[in-house]
């Protein structure tokens, strides 16, 4: 079975991972930080927002079970691709909304993807996710990964990360792990 990688940014990678570790056909989601200039950065540095990175998933899924494509459809549903470097009150570039291409093929998707969307004009302005090739991919301490699993009842987690999930959960029912 081969496998492929996607790396995403839509605003805290807590709620992006706590999705994405439930849909079938995704084997592995490891929250990280991806596109900016600073080698090895740490949590506190990427909250500055001054080292130009994203706080980003890095997915490995199998695309006999779930497309690029397919991500793409619940990673726009569960985020605000219209807001420039926010997400709800989590504000700062590194909550921009990104995907982080590795193939060709990734990027055409991407880019079909968006187009379709701003055509459908499902929001009333136009989607700002950057699209962009992948470089260096960072992943997060130890203590972000699963954060949402093994921290459901932290404040930020119940008020912010919970009803994202519940939200997905309701509208891709069929695509959820067994």
């Amino acid at each position: 079975m081969s496998t492929e990688i996607a790396t995403l940014g839509g605003g805290c990678f807590w709620c992006l991972e706590a999705v994405y570790d439930q849909l079938r056909g995704v084997q592995d989601v490891v929250s990280g930080y991806a596109g900016g200039s600073v080698p090895n950065p740490t949590y506190e540095q990427v909250c500055t927002g001054t080292t130009g990175h994203v706080e980003v998933i890095q997915i490995t899924f199998d695309p006999a079970r779930i497309t690029f494509k397919e991500l793409l459809d619940v990673f726009f549903t569960i985020h605000d691709p219209t807001t420039l470097n926010q997400q709800g009150a989590d504000m700062g570039t590194q909550y921009r909304s990104a995907i982080f291409y590795h193939t060709p093929e990734q990027k055409h998707a991407a880019g079909q993807t968006i187009a379709e969307l701003n055509q459908a004009r499902l929001w009333d302005k136009p989607i700002v996710t950057e699209v962009t090739p992948a470089d260096v991919f960072y992943p997060a301490e130890d203590y972000h990964q699963e954060y949402f699993q093994h921290n459901p009842n932290q404040g930020y987690c119940r008020v912010v990360v919970a009803p994202k999930v519940a939200k997905f959960r309701k509208q891709h029912l069929d695509r959820l792990k067994s």
